[in-house]
């Protein structure tokens, strides 16, 4: 009897193989994507974008979490040190992983704490001025701000972010000295942009404003011109070399197994290339660019040489 018994185990442990083995990779609880700035900002945009896309197919609502402060880095190092059980994720900028470690200490390890899973979109960057600046295109400010050196100021989402680098690294280029104004996000800069109370943002977040009239864009720092605003020229056919844009991308913690990454890789390319996403994305100043798991730690080991080299060579510290 207990032979038979024995038989009937393993057949049905054999039956059940195959379907075990379909399964879908994916915990049973709801994950949560934090979002390093506050609400309001493009990547609290791309992140809800994205997490209202992916959830459908993973049969589980993704929940968005900010968690802003320290320029990103409270939020990422949350990720960090969260299990790698699936139940958490970060949607990152470039400047987490491959920026702010070149320029001071942070809580986590970009290299070995935080699992590429992929990336999302890339920016159409922006370089905004309020209104009423007494200059309409980046010549005429490049004169403005020559004359009277660190009068004007330019903020940003936070010390050692993305748009922090880049107006330091168009200023060293164009020879101009002007004030850096941190915030914790970039939706907190844009609305001193747009009250006058700075001279300038180098983020896609002022798209909306500029739409709208209230503010100015003197140039946009992606390769090629923005496609609602093709007046307006790039920093290289201005004259100015600088990093073509940005990307956004989400990672998971260290112990993540493979198969979730993988899983949560392909959910993310279905929404980010689905036929709309790009008429979504442009409402941001983003555009789709995705990249699996792979070629995604490729760009982020790349990128990180990449600034490491510039930073040092610039001499550029963090405020």
């Amino acid at each position: 009897m207990a032979t038979l018994r024995t038989i009937l185990l393993a057949a049905g442990a054999l039956l059940a193989a195959p379907a075990a083995a379909q399964a879908p990779a994916w915990p049973t609880q709801s994950p949560r994507l934090i979002v390093p700035y506050p609400a309001g900002g493009n990547a609290d945009a791309i992140g809800r974008l994205v997490a209202n896309r992916i959830g459908p197919g993973l049969g589980q609502s993704v929940v968005v979490e900010n968690r802003a402060g320290a320029g990103g880095t409270i939020g990422a190092q949350a990720v960090a040190r969260a299990p790698g059980d699936g139940s958490m994720f970060l949607l990152a900028p470039v400047a987490i992983l491959a920026i702010t470690p070149h320029l001071r200490k942070v809580p986590y390890d970009p290299e070995a704490d935080l699992v590429p899973v992929a990336m999302l979109s890339s920016s159409y960057g922006l370089m905004a001025a309020r209104r009423d600046l007494p200059a309409s295109s980046l010549q005429e400010f490049i004169a403005l701000a020559r004359k009277d050196p660190g009068k004007y100021t330019f903020g940003s989402a936070g010390a050692a972010t993305a748009t922090h680098i880049t107006g330091e690294i168009v200023h060293l280029k164009a020879g101009i000295r002007l004030l850096h104004v941190p915030y914790k996000g970039s939706a907190e800069a844009l609305t001193d942009l747009v009250a006058s109370r700075i001279d300038l943002i180098y983020d896609p977040v002022a798209l909306g404003q500029a739409r709208s009239g209230n503010v100015k864009v003197l140039a946009v720092t992606s390769s090629v011109r923005h496609p609602e605003l093709p007046n307006v020229p790039t920093l290289r056919e201005a004259g100015i070399e600088v990093p073509a844009g940005s990307w956004f991308g989400v990672f998971a913690p260290r112990g993540t197994a493979p198969a979730v990454v993988a899983r949560l890789a392909a959910e993310i390319e279905k929404a980010v290339t689905a036929a709309d996403a790009r008429e979504q994305m442009l409402k941001f100043s983003q555009y789709p660019d995705f990249k699996g798991p792979q070629a995604f730690a490729r760009q982020v080991q790349d990128d990180r040489a990449f600034f490491k080299d510039l930073i040092e060579r610039a001499g550029i510290k963090a405020d």
